[in-house]
């Protein structure tokens, strides 16, 4: 890989292939170079994954946990909608209990004070419907529908920012890449001219200070491409971790064909702002916050009315103490009773032989069965304010969020202008530095010439090569950071971020 990539980037600039490859190497060496750089090229292909822009944003949306978070806020606010709308309806809950009383009691179905073991159950079925709450439910319903909006806007907002930081990340990858190959070519050039300078020098064409400044501006360029590695590495390690990918699983990223820019977007702020603002999800997360609020102040409000609500009840029980006579025997004899005031005469009644079992648990449930309908209207009339310094609350919670949105506004207006200005000044720039690597060259060239006639001496031949180098490096970021601010537009407008 370290030989396609050398031998790539000589390949790549037309200049520095021409002045290399004409000073150094034979036809021969060229075939061989050729030759090297398609079969290293082949394996290094198959040895790395290679990942395009589009497939970096995917694999970004794919495995964040952010955006996995984010659509974990949407589930809980999607089965609140859920419960909201599942408030209209009648509830119906069932209850029983199982008692067991030791000693003196009052039997729960006789209402006798006995004073042994009782054992006692109740079975009950309850349902019950709301009438009127104040429109309460109505609120929250709508509530929670805008709370859904909001949370989906939210993801989209994540998802957003995601994707324009991968795309960030991306260019400066390739950035990165065109620095450290120019920076490579540099150090090529260096190398020449050192090993140039040295054998002039031993032949005694050249001095010591030729020779040394040679040397300076090699090691300046190996520590140029030092940097432009690191630099290179940092910003692949950013876009792996974009992606949730293992760092230690190495990738390439395409390069796309950044000679030819494309069509620069030339509309106007104003119609890029008409055009995105109410697709823009940090618009859509601040208008669906305020309705959400302004839902809460009917929601609030709604607690200073009366409430009326329906019930209805049925149910049964069973006592071990309640029994029934099953059969009852005169035994012929009589018991007083009392006497006739005024006679003396007593008053007697016939005595009985009753036959007495418990009351069976079926029996007592059929006749123990009772059921009830009724109307709860509840009328707040003091308590505490709590009601109404709620609604104040929810009130200022509203026009807060009033504020928020006109804030996301102004500021995603200020955004498209501030973005609409940096495209228009990355043009300018890339047009001028363009002009001035242009220039440059050809000065560089012509120094060049010169130089090898020995009319030109070994520091202004340096000094035309450090300021080649540094257009060459002020062209290549001036095309980068053309090419990002116009995908910012595109992501506005909400094209595809691609190449």
């Amino acid at each position: 890989m370290i030989i396609e990539l050398k031998l790539s980037t000589i390949l790549q600039n037309n200049y520095f292939r021409g002045m290399i490859f004409k000073n150094t190497l034979s036809a021969q060496v060229k075939g061989q170079a050729i030759a090297l750089l398609l079969i290293f090229t082949v394996f290094g292909t198959k040895a790395q994954e290679r990942i395009t822009l589009q497939q970096a944003v995917e694999l970004t949306l794919q495995n964040n946990l952010q955006i996995k978070q984010s659509k974990l806020s949407e589930a809980l606010s999607q089965e609140s909608l859920k419960e909201s709308k599942l408030f209209f309806y009648p509830t119906l809950n069932a209850g029983a209990n199982l008692n067991f009383n030791f000693g003196q009691n009052v039997d729960p179905l006789t209402y006798e004070y006995v004073n042994q073991q009782t054992t006692s159950s109740n079975g009950s079925i309850t349902a019950g419907l709301p009438i009127f709450q104040g429109f309460r439910l109505w609120h929250q319903v709508s509530q929670y529908k805008y709370q859904l909006e909001a949370d989906k806007s939210n993801t989209k907002k994540i998802q957003n920012d995601l994707a324009l930081t991968v795309v960030t990340t991306y260019l400066q990858v390739l950035s990165n890449q065109d620095l450290l190959t120019a920076a490579e070519q540099q150090l090529e050039l260096a190398r020449l001219q050192l090993d140039r300078e040295q054998k002039q020098f031993d032949v005694g064409s050249k001095t010591l200070a030729d020779l040394s400044q040679a040397k300076a501006q090699a090691a300046t360029a190996e520590l140029n491409v030092t940097n432009a590695k690191n630099q290179v590495d940092i910003s692949y390690l950013n876009l792996a971790q974009l992606m949730e990918r293992d760092p230690g699983n190495r990738f390439e990223v395409v390069k796309p064909v950044v000679n030819q820019l494309g069509d620069i977007n030339n509309e106007k702020a104003a119609e890029i702002y008409g055009k995105a603002v109410e697709n823009y999800p940090d618009i859509s997360l601040a208008k669906y916050r305020t309705l959400t609020a302004q839902k809460a102040v009917d929601v609030a409000r709604s607690a200073l009315y009366p409430r009326l609500t329906f019930q209805g009840n049925i149910g049964s029980g069973y006592s071990s103490n309640r029994t029934r006579v099953v059969n009852r025997t005169a035994t012929g004899s009589f018991s007083p009773i009392g006497v006739v005031e005024g006679t003396d005469q007593r008053v007697v009644t016939p005595d009985y032989i009753s036959v007495i079992e418990k009351t069976k648990f079926g029996d007592q449930i059929d006749e123990n069965l009772y059921q009830s309908l009724g109307f709860t209207l509840s009328i707040p009339i003091f308590n505490g304010l709590s009601s109404r310094i709620g609604l104040r609350r929810a009130k200022i919670t509203y026009q807060n969020a009033v504020v928020t949105e006109q804030l996301a506004r102004n500021s995603f207006n200020k955004i498209i202008y501030q973005a609409v200005t940096d495209l228009r000044a990355a043009e300018s720039n890339y047009n001028s530095a363009n002009s001035a690597y242009e220039s440059s060259k050809d000065a560089f060239n012509a120094i060049q010439q010169r130089y090898s006639v020995g009319l030109v001496n070994s520091l202004d031949f340096n000094q035309a090569q450090t300021d080649l180098n540094q257009k060459e490096f002020s062209l290549i970021q001036a095309r980068y950071n053309l090419i990002f601010r116009n995908k910012i537009i595109d992501f506005y407008l909400g094209n595809p971020l691609t190449f």
